[in-house]
């Protein structure tokens, strides 16, 4: 019983190694390896080799999975290239299987030594997590002694030998094992090592091993499918098409299974380096064989899994992957994207302002209703896709990042407020009282107006790209606004001294619309002080620093 409890400690360490190793990396590289991927899509071959290099930085074709599909949710990537970076994923996993069985017992101690000096006394800098990255590389080569060793006695037991006697060479059996190894311990690596040790101790035969390690590979693509059961249909395509590539090389490999294995079994390797020779053989020509086929593989995931049309017409989140919380430059940009969409929508909700001003509509329609509640939907998404963030484990940049999305959030959701009250205003003006602007006080209106949506987008711009001269320039757009505004409620208050009557009918709108209008500009602008409170001010005018100081 001590045995098989230090079996599954072993394994159980092996899998937390690769997962410190997985997240320091994502936390250090994550828009690295971002950008690794998403720049390397115009060719299928280059996108077969960043799944190979994004999966060996990593060490788990998982971590991989998560990081494709999580683009290919989010519209970032085409499914046909993330198909092929999966691929490529496999054979990097297969690689990297050969490099951590090699003879690298001195290394370990060494790693973990290394890394937790580095990691406790310089926590939150890249060193730091670098440190972390370390000590997960330490804990899987340890791990794979641990596994060994601990598997040795086990497999002199003579309970084991009469179950695994049971395993005659019948493929779909062993692969059907292999799969249910992989799953149990969470990890395709620990399965293919643990074949690797039972074929060293002559427990299983070559051919029960061989159908262990392809269907350690299927229970990884099971894995790896049943882990985005709650994303949307693009994400579970992905993983689809990895599972079906996974099943179609059982299905090939069959055919030539015999002969394969009496030229692996000629050859002078031990038991164990054949094991892992053949993992590494098999998703290498598998994947180069199937690489041509992705497109067609790319319709048929679409064609099974098709999306699914919104039914109850609130707007749903596209960029908030829960599986990207553990890499906050990752999680940053999503929720960064998904403020964004809120944005377009106030902006939507501006245009369909003036037509109601202008008498084009004489109350706020579905539309506008529809287009208030998508907001309130997508910012309370935000605000709790934000909330779940491990806040100790951001970086001083990113913690600025962090505050500022949660603030642009909050104000588009009260400038959305705001501009609903605003137009039930005018359409109680319109409707039950029967009264319209004049035609210069429209004009003036429609002409702010115009200069609200241009600030609008001017503040998203800057809050996208952090431009310190584009913020400048926001904030001098801002203070020709409070100019203009000053200008025209002088000018409504010398058409009631010139007794104009439309003038006189409107005038507690016409100024409320006015002050309405300052306060959403106020909202717009506010990105710019974010990025010149940490960049040099010094090129502003007397004016642009007065305003900086009284930010509202």
């Amino acid at each position: 019983m001590l045995t098989l409890l230090n079996l599954l400690s072993a394994v159980t360490l092996l899998i937390w190694g690769t997962h410190i190793v997985r997240t320091g990396i994502l936390r250090v590289y994550g828009s690295n390896l971002r950008h690794v991927i998403a720049h390397n899509m115009s060719r299928r071959w280059l996108a077969f080799v960043a799944g190979i290099m994004v999966t060996a930085m990593v060490q788990s074709s998982n971590a991989t999975a998560m990081l494709v599909t999580s683009f290919v949710g989010q519209g970032l990537m085409a499914l046909t290239p993330a198909l092929a970076t999966m691929l490529g994923a496999d054979v990097g996993t297969a690689l990297m299987a050969r490099v951590l069985t090699l003879d690298l017992s001195w290394l370990s101690p060494l790693l973990i030594f290394l890394g937790v000096i580095f990691f406790l006394s310089r926590k939150q800098t890249r060193v730091g997590q670098m440190g972390r990255v370390s000590i997960g590389l330490g804990l899987i080569i340890l791990a794979l002694q641990l596994i060994v060793e601990a598997a040795a006695p086990i497999t002199q037991a003579q309970g084991v030998k009469v179950i695994f006697a049971s395993l005659t060479g019948d493929i779909l059996l062993d692969a059907l094992v292999g799969a249910l190894f992989a799953m149990v311990s969470y990890s395709s690596l620990a399965a293919v090592l643990l074949t690797a040790t039972l074929a060293g101790a002559s427990v299983i035969s070559l051919p029960v091993a061989i159908g262990l390690v392809i269907g350690a590979n299927i229970g990884s693509g099971i894995l790896a499918f049943l882990s985005t059961s709650m994303q949307n249909a693009a994400g579970r395509q992905v993983a689809l098409g990895s599972l079906l590539y996974k099943l179609i090389g059982l299905l090939l490999i069959i055919p030539v299974l015999d002969p394969l294995v009496h030229w692996i079994d000629s050859l002078d390797f031990s038991p164990q380096e054949m094991v892992i020779g053949f993992h590494l053989l098999y998703n290498t020509v598998r994947c180069l064989i199937l690489l041509p086929s992705v497109g067609p593989m790319a319709r048929l995931c679409a064609w099974l899994l098709p999306e699914r049309p919104d039914i109850n017409g609130t707007a749903k989140p596209r960029h908030l992957d829960s599986t990207a919380l553990v890499t906050p430059s990752l999680a940053l940009a999503n929720a960064a994207r998904e403020t964004l969409r809120i944005g377009d929508l106030v902006d939507s909700m501006l245009e369909a302002m003036l037509d109601v001003l202008r008498g084009k509509q004489t109350a706020v329609t579905q539309e506008m209703r529809r287009l208030t509640d998508d907001v309130e939907a997508l910012y309370s998404a935000i605000k709790l896709y934000l909330a779940q963030m491990p806040r100790e484990d951001l970086s001083e940049q990113d913690s600025r990042r962090w505050a500022e999305t949660i603030e642009l959030a909050i104000n588009l959701k009260l400038s959305s407020d705001l501009i609903e009250r605003m137009l039930r205003k005018v359409q109680q003006q319109k409707t039950s009282q029967r009264r319209s602007f004049s035609e210069v006080g429209l004009e003036e209106l429609a002409g702010l107006h115009s200069q609200l949506i241009a600030n609008l987008r001017l503040g998203l711009s800057v809050f996208l790209s952090a431009d310190p001269e584009s913020a400048r320039q926001l904030l001098r757009e801002k203070r020709r606004f409070r100019a203009q505004e000053r200008r025209l409620a002088h000018a409504h208050v010398s058409r009631l001294n010139r007794k104009i009557v439309q003038s006189i009918e409107t005038s507690s709108l016409h100024l409320e619309l006015i002050a309405d209008m300052r306060r959403l500009n106020s909202l717009f602008c506010s990105s710019a002080y974010a990025v010149l409170g940490t960049s040099d001010t010094g090129a502003l005018a007397v004016d642009d620093m007065t305003d900086i100081t009284h930010s509202p």
